[in-house]
């Protein structure tokens, strides 16, 4: 049998007092609550390592995603397309687009959406992480698979009403009593969790599950918030198995049912959170590894074609003072977008044999989540959003003439879903329509 090496890495990616946080949208960073971390591990064995990163960030798009990409490649000794790099979105924490940053500067009196000098320190240092680690590595033997379900955390954002449009919607936090009385909605309540062994040694530990990854947001304080702390007593609880959290279809999906912003609530939700990843984790089976495949499927995502979405609707949102901050900072995204529809996303698998684990862009619906189990019902299915989030929320088709807020800044059209079903015909080398 091969020799398969797992190498894992840590970085400190805090934002310094006064960086914006959320894309400039809401308070600066007045405070660390709790620090912000890029955690990943490289997989060596079977040609080109693999980099699998997940950073609390809110959102990483564009030119700034490509950069640090390329950057972790360079240190893994691998190339780009070899490096999934995901956030797990909280939003109290940073946003970059270095496009989108460079036409706010021109602008006097625009608001900021990223210190990028201290964007380039991140990217330096989260890639001189991956690069010491390569001195650290681990012979690894097995698999571990297991999965737990998750109660009252993940609900359906959109509640449709009888015409078949949005009647509620639940984000993060809801307050509103009818809206948090309606059921869960579709979601799906599973975390599962991959983990590398040398034999019976655990050595990493990779979960994902669908959901907003916020308690509440917005006045400063610097959080990983409720999943990112689970997280975190996992790690205290075993330190020597690095515990990762990734973020799945979490577009359409958040805690607004069972929470109303209080901030009581986030250690509820982090508890919550926690019992499913104990649960997942003694629930864990293991299989050895005979090797692994690594399938990319570039793809581009069309515009949205409204008025609204132009160019020159865009430049003029951009441009004018008396517009809010978000409204601003989503015209500058929206520009950046556009400038880069030649370029394609990567979409990847990593297919272990008896798990699949497959990377989006953007912020993707449950739907795009479920799809992929349905298509490989044989084998455990893992996926991760929040990759390269330059399209933001993508919805499926029927979603866009639903309304609801999703759609009306969702910067990719309603074709995006079959190109995306086709992509993961191929990388989930599925045989089913």
């Amino acid at each position: 049998m091969s020799a398969f090496h797992l190498a894992t890495f840590a970085c400190d990616v805090t934002p310094p007092v006064g960086h914006p946080l959320c894309g400039g949208w809401i308070e600066p960073v007045r405070r660390v609550v709790d620090p912000l971390r890029a955690l990943g591990v490289v997989l060596l064995g079977m040609g080109e390592p693999i980099v699998l990163c997940a950073v609390d960030w809110c959102g990483i798009r564009n030119d700034a995603y490509a950069f640090w990409r390329q950057s972790l490649a360079k240190s893994a000794h691998t190339v780009p397309e070899k490096v999934a790099l995901q956030c797990v979105h909280p939003h109290d924490a940073p946003f970059a687009d270095l496009a989108a940053e460079r036409m706010l500067e021109a602008i006097p009196g625009a608001p900021p959406m990223l210190d990028c000098r201290f964007f380039e320190r991140v990217v330096q240092s989260t890639s001189k992480a991956v690069q010491d680690s390569l001195a650290l590595t681990r012979r690894f033997t097995h698999i571990g698979l297991g999965q737990s379900r998750v109660e009252r955390v993940a609900s359906n954002r959109r509640v449709l009403g009888g015409d078949g449009k949005v009647k509620y919607w639940r984000g993060s936090s809801t307050k509103d009593a009818k809206a948090r009385e309606e059921p869960e909605g579709l979601i799906d309540p599973w975390l599962k969790t991959v983990s590398f062994w040398q034999n019976d040694r655990p050595l990493a530990a990779l979960s994902y599950y669908a959901t907003h990854p916020m308690s509440y947001y917005g006045h400063g304080e610097v959080s990983s918030d409720f999943c990112g702390l689970a997280r975190q007593k996992r790690q205290e609880e075993d330190p020597k198995v690095l515990q990762i959290y990734f973020t799945g279809c979490a577009g359409n999906i958040a805690a607004g049912k069972y929470n109303d912003g209080s901030p009581a609530n986030r250690p509820v939700l982090r508890d919550r959170m926690l019992a499913g990843m104990k649960a997942a984790w003694k629930a864990t089976e293991r299989f050895p590894v005979t090797g692994w495949d690594w399938r990319v499927e570039p793809v581009k995502l069309p515009p949205r074609t409204e008025n609204s979405f132009g160019v020159a609707e865009s430049q003029r949102v951009l441009r004018d003072p008396k517009e809010s901050k978000a409204r601003r900072g989503n015209a500058a995204l929206h520009l950046a977008w556009l400038e880069r529809l030649d370029r394609p996303i990567d979409i990847t698998c990593l297919d272990l044999g008896k798990a699949l684990i497959l990377h989006l862009p953007g912020e993707p619906f449950i739907e795009y989540q479920l799809l992929a189990q349905r298509l490989r019902k044989d084998a455990f299915v893992c996926v991760a959003g929040y990759g390269d989030d330059g399209p933001g929320y993508i919805p499926t088709s029927a979603d866009y003439f639903q309304g609801g807020y999703e759609t009306t800044v969702a910067l990719a059209g309603p074709p995006s879903e079959a190109i995306l079903q086709q992509a993961f015909g191929k990388l989930l080398k599925s045989k089913n329509p």
